[in-house]
This record gives C-alpha cells, sequence and structure tokens, in this order.
C-alpha cells in the first residue's frame, strides 16, 4: 500500500497541474474539462500509477455528478430561467428522448447492419446501439459553463439562462433512460409502457422530494445557529448527499432531487449565501478536476482500439451534431415563439462533456461485453464536441448576431 506521504504528494501535483491547466484554458479560450481529460491520459500512460478499476471511476463519477448537478441548480436565478422554464424543461426532456432516439436508430445501421463499421466481431446489437444513444444523449452543464467562461462570451436575452437550464437539468433524463435500459439488458422484464411509468414516476418524485427537502434545507440552515460558517458548509454538504440518497430510497430520480433542491436553495433567503455558493463553487471544481483526470487514466486500457474505432466516432459525432442534435432542438421548440437564429445556435451548443463518459462506465462496472469499445467512441465523442463546438462556440454567436453588446472580445 502507499504512503500517505506518496498519495498527498501525487494528488497535490496532480490539482495543481489541473489548476494550472485551467488557467490556460480561461486564456487560450480551450475547454478546461478537455485539459483534465488529457492531465489523466498522461499520468495513466507515462507514470506507475494505476486507476483503471471501472467501478472505481463510476463510484468517483457518481459522487462527483451530485454535487455538479446540485451546484448548477444553486447558481440558477429563477427570474432568468422563468421566462425559459418551459422551453428548458421540454429540451432537457423531450429534447433528450428524441436524441437518444434518432441517435440509437443510426448507430444500429452504422454498426449493427454493416461490418465495415462493427464493434466487436458481430456488430452492435439494436439495445446496446439504444444503449450507447442514451449515454451520449444530454448536454454537460460543466461543458456548457467552462465554454462560456473561457470564451468570455454573452449571449443575447435569455439564450444563457435557457442554455445553462438545459444542460443543468437533462442530465437526470439522460442518466434514467441509461439505466432504464440496462436494466432491461439484464433480463428484468419492463415493458415500454412500464418503463414510460417508470420515467414519469421517477421524475416526479424527485421534483416533489428536491423541491420539499430543498424548503426544508433552507429552513435548517436558516435556524442551526451554528458558531462558524465552515460549519454551514459542511451542512450543506450533508443535505445535499441526503437529498440524493432519500430520492433513490424512495424510487425518485436523486440527480434532479439535487437540482431541484438546489435551484430552492438558491432562489430563496440563505444564512450565509455567498461563503456557501463560493464553497460549493470551489468543491464542484475539486469534483470536475478528480472526475475528468479519473475519466482520463480510465481511457488508457483501451487505447489499442482508438485506431479502427475512430472513423466510427467521427461519423456519429457528425450525425449528433448536424442531425440528431439540431432536429431535437427545433422539434422540442416547435411554436415557443423563439427566433430561428437562436434556436440555431441552442442547436449548435450541444456539448457533451463528463455525463457521457460517467454513464460509459455503468455498462463497464457490469463487464458488459463491448463495453470498452462503446467507452472509447465516447470519449471520442466527448472531445470532438468540445474541440468542434466549444471552440466555435463564439464565432458562431457572432456570425449569427447574438452576442450580448457588452461581451469582451
Amino acid at each position: 500500500m502507499p504512503s500517505i506521504e506518496l498519495v498527498g504528494f501525487v494528488a497535490g501535483i496532480l490539482l495543481l497541474v489541473s489548476i494550472f491547466a485551467s488557467k490556460l484554458a480561461n486564456q487560450f479560450g480551450v475547454p478546461s474539462l478537455l485539459l483534465f481529460l488529457f492531465t489523466g491520459w498522461l499520468v495513466e500512460h507515462f507514470t506507475a500509477i494505476d486507476l483503471t478499476n471501472p467501478a472505481i471511476a463510476k463510484f468517483v463519477g457518481d459522487f462527483a455528478l451530485i454535487f455538479i448537478i446540485f451546484t448548477g441548480g444553486l447558481d440558477t436565478r429563477w427570474q432568468q430561467v422563468k421566462p425559459v422554464i418551459f422551453s428548458g424543461v421540454k429540451l432537457a426532456t423531450l429534447g433528450v428522448l428524441l436524441t437518444m432516439l434518432l441517435m440509437g436508430i443510426f448507430i444500429w445501421l452504422i454498426l449493427g447492419s454493416y461490418s465495415t463499421f462493427s464493434l466487436g466481431t458481430e456488430g452492435l446489437p439494436l439495445n446496446k446501439a439504444f444503449l450507447l444513444a442514451a449515454i451520449i444523449s444530454s448536454t454537460d452543464a460543466a461543458a456548457v459553463f467552462s465554454v462560456l467562461r473561457s470564451s468570455r462570451t454573452e449571449l443575447r436575452g435569455n439564450l444563457q439562462p435557457l442554455l445553462e437550464l438545459e444542460s443543468s437539468s437533462n442530465d437526470p433524463m439522460a442518466v434514467l433512460l441509461t439505466t432504464t435500459i440496462l436494466s432491461q439488458m439484464a433480463g428484468e422484464n419492463i415493458s415500454i409502457l412500464a418503463s414510460g411509468m417508470m420515467l414519469i414516476s421517477q421524475l416526479l418524485i424527485g421534483t416533489l422530494l428536491g423541491y420539499g427537502l430543498g424548503r426544508l434545507d433552507s429552513y435548517l440552515l436558516n435556524h442551526l445557529g451554528l458558531a462558524t460558517q465552515g460549519l454551514y458548509a459542511v451542512g450543506s454538504l450533508a443535505l445535499v448527499l441526503f437529498i440524493y440518497s432519500f430520492s433513490v430510497f424512495l424510487n425518485g430520480n436523486g440527480y434532479l432531487a439535487v437540482y431541484v433542491a438546489g435551484l430552492v436553495l438558491g432562489n430563496h433567503p440563505l444564512i450565509h449565501r455567498e461563503y456557501i455558493s463560493n464553497f460549493h463553487e470551489g468543491f464542484t471544481w475539486l469534483m470536475q478536476i478528480i472526475m475528468f483526470v479519473t475519466l482520463g487514466m480510465l481511457s488508457v486500457p483501451y487505447q489499442a482500439t482508438l485506431g479502427s474505432l475512430a472513423l466510427v466516432a467521427v461519423i456519429i459525432g457528425l450525425f449528433l451534431m448536424f442531425v440528431a442534435r439540431p432536429v431535437s432542438v427545433f422539434v422540442s421548440l416547435a411554436g415557443s415563439g423563439i427566433p430561428w437564429r437562436e434556436q440555431g445556435l441552442i442547436a449548435w451548443v450541444g456539448l457533451r462533456g463528463a455525463v457521457p463518459i460517467v454513464l460509459a462506465t455503468f455498462p463497464l462496472a457490469l463487464g458488459m461485453e463491448q463495453a470498452g469499445e462503446m467507452f472509447v467512441v465516447v470519449s471520442i465523442l466527448v472531445v470532438m464536441s468540445l474541440l468542434g463546438q466549444g471552440f466555435t462556440l463564439a464565432t458562431v454567436a457572432r456570425w449569427l448576431g447574438l452576442t450580448a453588446p457588452g461581451e469582451i472580445t
């Protein structure tokens, strides 16, 4: 077992390197999450450190996502999202579902019907094609926030609140679709109707518990009368973990519950609000760094298949960016009154980030056949999205005339 000195030294170096990478990202407009992934890949590839256990990576990812999603809700101002709440909810639910359906059919046609682009020896079955589609169906809040900050882009009107609301709230839908498909593949005889009812039930329970427990947490934090500010931060961490776990125990969606609870806490009177918000922002950055470095390290054992799967991943990524995402956005926002140019930018800001890679660890942790190849495809898609859409977000926004007058150029 390594000594505490060695673990502390390595952890400190990794965090410092990641922080420096984040500074470079902000300076040059590079998505910082991409550099975190690359840091993890370098560590695993060129050192003796071995952290390639899918179960550990899944645990780290699940734990980090709880706080990333909570902070997304905590930082969301209700007055800003209120005008776009209906459109945001449609994008976060119907949009994710449509993306999964379109991508599932396309992936099956590419990987299941044509041996040239097959995963494994027999191609990818229909159920695994939809599993892969569900994994990549949601946009990522951390990626969207990171790119908007690093590109110093301010969007006109309600565009930025809508994008942040969608990216913060659509992860639970992707998690639910992924776990539902995995349950069916595990032999649990769940009909489509039962799956739909379970989906609605989990969303409703998660929303109600998130709102109720968020109000309760607000009351508790305001009336605990603790001696120091630091204890309020610790208390807020404990409450987030409790909300997630309690919601899951009651068959609700824990990720949606913590997002709603964060939204409630962020929009009600709260003692030491600024301190608690700053604490969670810093803690979320720590979670993102740990998660992305861990996922980058996990990807190393599957690099042998990178060359053979790169073309497959690029084809899938192009379909996702230029067909599935735009169609899902235009259908979801039909009749919303949002101008076509704004819908076009929303369609382009479909960045993938941590969530798809974390979800890709689910079949890995189960030891599912072809899970390694699926993980590689998802990793390439995320990098492709961060590079292609992340680097061009500000340019496309300016080209469409949708940047705010006071943006920093």
